[in-house]
Order: C-alpha cells, then structure tokens, then sequence
C-alpha cells in the first residue's frame, strides 16, 4: 500500500530540515493529527531530536495579540444589551434574551463569516433600490457578481414592501451599526473572537504583525477549503519564504475539474499560486481496484449492528481502524453495539443524549412548577422519574414506598410539603429557590452534590465526569454575562440554560495510536487508517443539504464569494474521498429504510466511484425476514399436585368465599380465573389518566348507600318525595367519598384534581338518575338491606370427585327494598347498580347459562338473590339492574325483548341457575379440567392479565 500523508509529511520535513527543527512550527486546523505526526517523525527518524513545535491553526495565529478570547455566551451577552441599546433608538420593544437567543446566533455566525471573508462590511449592507445604483456603488465586480446583487434587491421593490420585508431591511440596517458597536465592544474589554483576529491580521491591526518571524519555517499541513483571510496570510508568508504547504491530494479528483473533491486543492494550487511540499499529486485512486464493501441496513441503528458482527469477526489489534461517522448522531447507538474493544473517541458523547442532561432538565421543569408559577404541588410523573433516576441514587425500598403510595392514593399531584427524599443524593431537589438571582447558583450546586456523591463511590465514568465539569463552566460563563442584566424570570433562564447547554460533549479518550479510533469525517483530516468503516453515508447526510441560518440571501453570497452550499459539498466530496487514496479495508454503511429522515439511498459520492472508479463495489444487504410473529403457546395450567393442594387448602379447608364476579370471570377466562383467585396474581401498583370505573362504582355505591342509610329497618313505607331533599347532599357527598378513594379529605370541588372533577360530575348525574328514577316509578318505599358484605354466606354443596363437599358463596347486597307502584302494586327487589356498559337486554337463558355468558350482570344479579333467599328465606325477588346510561330507555327489570323476567319466567331463571351454578363450581374443581383461556373471549387490552394470552395459541390456530 501506499505511505500514508503524514508519513510523507515527516519523510519531507526529514530531507529539508535534518535534525535542525526546533525553530520550526507545525500547523494543523485541529488538534488529532499532531499525535500521528509526531509518531511518523519518530519512525522516520528512530532517534532522539529536538521536537518542532506543534500548533493549531488558532492557537498558532493567537500569538499575535495579547488579548483574550471571548466566550461564545459572553459574546451573545455583548450582542444581546448593544443590540437591544439600538431598538430602544429606533423606537422598538427591546427583546427577550430568549428571543434574542437564535438571531444572536446567525448573526455572530453572519458577522464571522463576513470577517473570515475580508468582506467589507458597508459595502455589503449597503441599501440599493434600483440596478443604476447598483451599476455605479459595484463597478469593481464582475458582470455575474452584480447580477446576483440585482437578485437580491429586486425582491425589495419600490412597491411596497410585506411586513417580513419591512422587519428584514430594519434588522439590515441594523447590522452594520451592531457589528462595528460590537468590536468595539470587544476592543474595549481586551477580548476577541478568531472572525476579528483573521481581519485584524491581515489589516496588520494586532499587537504583534511580526510573530511569524520568531521561527525558521512554518509548515502548514493538510489545509484544504481556505477562507480570504488564510488566503491572504498564507500568499504574504509564502512570498516571504516563512511558510510552506503540505497538500493531501489525488490526481483523481484534482485534475478532473469535474470532480468537486478536488474544488479546494484546485484553487489552492492553481488560484492562489500556493506550492504543494509534496510536489506532484499522487494517482492513487485511480489505479485502484479493490473491493469497497457497502452495506445498506435496514434501519439507521441497525447500521451500528452490523458493524459490531464484522468488526467481531476481523479487528486486528496490529492494524490501525476508524469508525467513521458521518452522521454523528450513531454515536451512542454505536457504543452500546460496540465488541469488546478499546475504543479512542473524539467525537463527544452528546450531554443531551447523558443521563445528567435527563436530570438537570427534571429539576428546570420542577422549578418552573415550583419557582415560576408559584404552585405547591407537582405533578406526579416528575417524582416518579426523580425517583427512578440511576443519578439520584434513592435506596430501593424507599423509592418502592413512595411510588407504591402514589399509585395506591392515585396522587396525579402531590403537595411539596409530603415529598421526602432526603437519602438520595440530591435532598433538596424539590425545593423552590429563595429568589430568581439563586436560580443557576442552586443548578451548580445540585452538579457538585453529584460530582460529590459520584466521588464518595469511587464509580465516576470519565464521561460523567467530563459533562458535569463542561456544564458548570457553561454555567459559570452563564452566570457572569447574567450579572449585568438585572432580574431575569425564572422562565426565561430556563430557556436559556438549555440552548447553552446543548452543545456541550464529553471526549471520551482512549490511546489515539492504537486500538479503535471514532471521529467524525472532519475530524479524520490528513489521518490515515488501514480498515474504516464509514457509517451514515446517506444522501441527505453525506453531503449534507440543508445550509446553516444565515441572514445573508444566497445571491449575496455567491457575489461575495462566501460560502455555500456547494462549498459544503465539495469539502464532504474530499473529507469522503480521502480515505478511498489509502485504506485497504474500506467499509461504508448506510440506512436502506425509506422515512420521513432517511432518504434510504446511499450518498451520491458512492455512486459516483461506483459508476467513474476501478473499485469493485460489493454490496451486502441486510435480510429482515417477513415472517408473522408467531403466537405464543398457550398458556394451559393443569391442576396438578401443587395447583390442586393449594385449590382444596384454599376454598375447601380454609374456606375461602366464592364471589358472583370469581364466577362470571370463570365464564369468561378460566386461565384468569386461577391468575386471580389461585395464584393470588395482584394487579400491578400504577397511576393511571384513564378514567377508572371501578372507583366511580365505589363511588357511586357509597353514596347511594349513604342516602338511604336512615330508611333501613323502618317498617313504615316512606313516601318517595323525602329523596328530593336528599338530592340536595348529593355534590357534598360524592367529594367527601373520593376523598376516601383517594385517601384524601376533600371537602369542595376546588381539592379535585382534573380526574377527580370528571368522576365527580359523573357520579353526581349517576346518583340523581337513580333516585329521579324511583321517584318517578313508585310512590313508597321499604330498605330491606343495604350494601351488607358480611351477612350473606352460604355454604354451596358440590360433588368433588365423587366425594360431597362444599364451597362458600358470599354476595355483596347493594340494596334489597320493597317499593309501592301507583297502581298498587308491591314488589321486593334486588338492586345492583352498574357504571358500565351493562344492559337488562339477553337473547334467551341459554345464552346467559353458558360459558361466556352474554349477559354477566344477570348471572350476577341471580347469584345475589339466590343467596339473599337461601340466608333470609324470603322468595319472589325481583332482580334490577341500575344501568345510568340506559335505564331511561331499557328500563330496570331484565327481559329478553318480549317478556320480563318476573313471576313464573323468574321462577324458571332461578331454577335453572342452580344447576348452571354447581356445574360451573363443580367444573373449576375438576381435576381433570386444566385452567386455560377461552379462544372466543373477549379482550380487553387495558386488563393486565390479558398479558398471559394475548397472543396464545387456541386448538382451532394449530388446527389451521
């Protein structure tokens, strides 16, 4: 293979300069490269010599002034109080620093550009209405430059302008007079930013002119798209014979002025006049004829996986290899789906993507909660996640304790005054600050506890550690530029917190000459590696095609020569094909999947080489077979010796009562029958937004009770009407027994939360439907029982494998009651009262008697009345289902369409329930008839069980 750049690099710098190199300065545009020089120099060399000196190139231009550099968010507080000094004059509102924050943004981005690009500022922002303006104001540009200025100013016609066009050309106006105030600004405090330095050096405007002389040469290495300003330096220190220039080319793409790779080393060489070191390109790539393996996954992290099956099967400890991002989003899928290797990464594990990005946010969103609009109460997702965070470290059975008690309270909200967290690392998290001006000092105090806590265990990854340190420097810088506005809302810090603290990344270093190097393309400039594996090389993503904001039109940047979109292309062709002069092993993933941000095609510099290369493309797709999920086997539980001791310890020895909703889900599940009642499987422990009917049951249940508690046992009939005073208490009742549910005492409306006022409002139509409807159907009343769990057992006799035992049965009487028609007419009733989707309505007996009973609230309804007679003795109960929902139009009496169950039919119903009834017990105690779910029940997905047999298999689907 051939010598990679930087060996040829130091083979030059050997022949030229011998061991006199101390005086000498090394240039590069980062820090990653300096390493592998310094490593080739040694093999070249293979003795001790003086070392040259190695500098980027800002820390090499630096050495020109003596001032500081400015901040990026001490810049934007400069910008932010010059720029808001100016809407002031101009009669405008001055703007928010949350406003502020994104213009500020293109703006320094705009204005640096302009300087990088020597662009002379009034010129530029010069206002011109018509072409003869134009033609007089640009007679130094060319033809084509004059017309792209024409473009521009042609939208912003005489005619009137739109009022984006009229905020436009007021920000236009502004900018000059904001630039020049802001390097004053600058000048002033002794600070500047690179932008200034690189004008300030080529108008000779720095402390220094001459620093380039305190060395013997200066070697820039492996530079490529150049800006005005380094242009400028570069010709200067060229024609002086201070500096020379290591270029990193192929005559591929730098003869072939199609090829767009070459566009910069192009202009470098044949514009500019500047002389490649190196001499002659070398004809690398076009002789090359190796296999390139691409690989189109499908799906972007996918890509990640199957990396890690070949870096597997052939990472070589002695060979150099690079994982090549090109999109550096894959950074974390691709750590958690790396081999056991050592990898080096100088990309940056994204803060936003760490766990303490997770946990900072958390207690921003709790004080805007607490701090800002001044509530008392949070919501209960926000412990929830404080509780569960791997950074809090609260021990395990009190973080149990406190989301066990929310879910069993069903706290949505809980009052700050009831949260205790005081053994976790963060104790005084749930505290509101004192005052607005505390609000970032408490943020870095909440990072030192960790950094503490994250010390005492001795369990600190340098990746938390790195992000914790970063974030309190951003903090810090935040801190001071906030110091000079004055207050500031809570709200507002909190927007700005988080758009300072996004860009901030952990380097997570290994050794950089050995094992497994990750690194963004730009970063792999002038490096060199045996194997790489480029990942997200898309078209969309490589190269990219969206520009960064700017308030500088496209048209003005082309007549000035600033970059665009093409340059960002050109500068990816190169980064991208450099690789391709080198490597032996060289693997290129992409995303195949079609999606609203994938493009599913690989980059079009692939197709390029594919189509214009010698290089044989092997293309590997990734198989996602189509196959239908197969059904779990079902769930079958056979009553074996532990299941069947358990079943006669349970309901024949200890006694255990049998309920009418233990039989009817019997009918519907026998599998969830035993998960329930045998197994004792409880429901898991959670907080739910979804409207929860077995509460408003209860409820409803209590309060029905309640009103008629005072009428039970009174041998009088009682007239109806009494229960129109008593549908005054109704409101003040229902928020008095939610409370209870909750475990709460609410007394108005006020104390409910959104849920609970739902409930409320329900409950309260519920209840005055139910006593409007005996008011209006019977003129007197008799309350017989009333909502008694303790009194109605009875002891059922049932056949066990042919020995007589028996079962205990208990049912829950709502209300038992003898009401007066106004005909006459008296009846003794049973009353269940149903909040669902219950209805009186059933097709015929058959269809009730049976597994899968079609209508649950009758079976129910029959076993209650079958034991209330068999305890008191008392026959002829009528059975009535309070549905609210349907009453009005069904009725309350069960009937079949034509004929209601009463009288004679009734007495049919309850003969045939008792023997439906000891068939059914008699079959869950039959050894010899497993517990299995029934294929044509119905499932409800919010039912946890149903997790069991979801998805089983039933006979009918192994039959198919």
């Amino acid at each position: 293979m051939h010598a990679p750049f930087l060996r040829l690099v130091a083979e030059d710098i050997e022949k030229r300069f011998g061991n006199d190199l101390a005086d000498v300065a090394i240039v590069f545009n980062n820090k990653r490269p300096i390493t592998y020089l310094k490593k080739h120099l040694s093999a070249v060399y293979g003795r001790a010599i003086w070392s040259p000196q190695f500098f980027t190139i800002q820390e090499f231009l630096r050495q020109a002034t003596q001032e500081t550099e400015a901040s990026q968010l001490t810049q934007f507080f400069y910008l932010f109080e010059l720029h808001n000094q100016l809407l002031l004059q101009e009669g405008a509102a001055a703007e928010t620093l949350e406003e502020f924050y994104p213009i500020a943004e293109i703006i320094l981005s705009d204005f640096g550009q302009l300087d990088y690009e020597l662009v002379n500022i009034d010129e530029i922002f010069m206002e011109l209405y018509d072409s003869t303006q134009i033609d007089i104001a640009f007679q130094h540009f060319t033809e084509e430059q004059q017309q792209f200025i024409r473009q521009f100013w042609q939208s912003f016609s005489s005619a009137g302008h739109s009022g984006m066009q009229q905020r436009f050309l007021r920000l236009w106006k502004r900018l000059p007079v904001l630039y020049r105030q802001f390097k004053e600004k600058l000048k002033q405090e002794k600070q500047l930013n690179y932008p200034t330095l690189y004008r300030n050096l080529v108008e000779g405007n720095v402390a220094d002119a001459s620093f380039v002389t305190r060395y013997k040469k200066i070697l820039f290495v492996g530079f490529n798209a150049l800006n005005r300003a380094e242009v400028h330096l570069f010709k200067k220190w060229q024609e002086e014979q201070d500096a020379i220039f290591y270029f990193d080319t192929d005559t591929y793409y730098l003869d072939d002025g199609q090829q767009e790779a070459g566009l910069f080393i192009r202009r470098n060489i044949l514009s500019y006049g500047l002389i490649n070191a190196l001499g002659d390109a070398t004809a690398i790539i076009g002789n090359r004829t190796s296999a390139v393996h691409l690989y189109a996954a499908a799906g972007k992290n996918s890509q990640t996986k199957l990396l890690h099956d070949i870096l597997q099967a052939q990472h070589d400890e002695d060979r150099s290899a690079a994982i090549l991002l090109a999109d550096e989003s894959l950074l974390v899928p691709l750590l958690q789906s790396l081999p056991d290797v050592k990898p080096n990464i100088t990309t940056g594990y994204p803060l936003i993507q760490s766990p303490l990005y997770g946990l900072l946010d958390l207690w921003m969103e709790v004080q805007q909660e607490l701090s800002h609009l001044k509530k008392k109460k949070i919501s209960f997702q926000l412990l929830e996640t404080f509780a569960n965070h791997p950074l809090v470290k609260l021990a395990t059975e009190h973080r149990s304790q406190l989301l066990n008690s929310m879910a069993e309270k069903q706290l949505f909200e809980i009052d700050i005054q009831d949260v205790h967290v005081s053994d976790s690392v963060l104790p005084h998290f749930f505290q509101p600050v004192a005052s607005t001006a505390l609000f970032i000092p408490t943020l870095i105090e909440l990072l030192d506890q960790l950094l503490v806590a994250s010390d005492q265990e001795d369990r600190i990854s340098q990746i938390d550690s790195n992000l914790l340190v970063e974030t309190k420097k951003v903090l810090n810088q935040l801190q001071l530029g906030m110091g000079n506005l004055g207050p500031t809302s809570i709200l507002f810090q909190i927007g700005l917190i988080r758009k300072a603290i996004q860009p901030i990344n952990s380097a997570i270093e290994g050794d950089p000459l050995r094992g497994l190097q990750i690194m963004g393309l730009l970063e792999s400039r002038c490096l060199n590696f045996d194997q790489v594996y480029i990942l997200g090389a898309n078209e969309g993503i490589l190269p990219k095609t969206a520009n960064s904001p700017t308030f500088l039109p496209n048209s003005l940047r082309m007549a000035y020569g600033l970059p665009v979109l093409e340059n960002q292309d050109a500068l990816s062709a190169y980064l991208f094909y450099r690789h391709f002069q080198y490597s032996e092993g060289i693997h290129v993933f992409f995303n195949s999947l079609v999606s609203e941000s994938s493009s599913g095609e690989e980059s079009r510099f692939i197709k390029q080489l594919q189509f214009e290369s010698n290089f044989q493309f092997i293309l590997h797709s990734q198989q996602q077979p189509i196959r239908f999920q197969a059904p779990n086997p079902e769930l079958v539980i056979a009553k074996d010796a532990a299941i069947w001791e358990k079943m006669q310890r349970t309901f024949i020895q200890q006694r255990r009562k049998i309920s009418a909703t233990a039989l009817t889900t019997y009918l519907q599940s026998p599998l969830q029958f035993f998960l329930k009642h045998v197994a004792e499987i409880k429901e898991p422990p959670v907080i739910s937004y979804e409207f929860e009917m077995n509460r408003l049951g209860t409820v409803i249940h209590q309060v029905m009770e309640l009103i008629f508690q005072p009428y039970k046992g009174i041998s009088d009939w009682t007239s109806t009407k009494v229960l129109n005073e008593k549908k005054q208490l109704v409101n003040e009742l229902v928020i008095r027994e939610i409370g209870n549910q909750y475990l709460s005492t609410y007394t108005t409306a006020d104390d409910l939360n959104s849920m609970q006022r739902i409930m409320h409002k329900i409950a309260c139509a519920y209840v005055d439907m139910y006593i409007d409807y005996d008011i209006e159907n019977y003129q007197a009343f008799r309350i017989v029982e009333l909502e008694n769990d303790e009194d109605y057992v009875l002891d059922f006799p049932i056949s066990i494998d042919g020995q007589a035992e028996s079962v205990r049965l208990f049912g829950i009487i709502d209300r038992v009651d003898e009401v007066l028609t106004a005909d006459g007419v008296v009846s003794t009733r049973i009353v269940d009262y149903k909040t669902g989707g219950d209805s009186v309505i059933f097709r015929n007996l058959d269809k009730v008697f049976c597994s899968n009973t079609e209508n649950k609230a009758l079976l129910q309804t029959l076993f209650y009345a079958y034991v209330f007679e068999q305890v008191t003795g008392r026959r002829q109960l009528e059975p009535h289902l309070y549905v609210a929902r349907k009453m009005r139009e069904e009725g309350t009496l069960f009937h079949n369409g034509k004929e209601s169950l009463e009288g004679e039919t009734l007495a049919a119903a309850k003969e045939a329930f008792v023997p439906f009834l000891r068939a059914t017990l008699e079959e869950i105690f039959d050894r010899n008839v497993p517990f299995r779910h029934r294929a044509d029940a119905t499932v409800y997905p919010s039912d946890p069980y149903t997790l069991f047999y979801r998805n089983a298999l039933t006979p009918e689907d192994e039959e198919h």
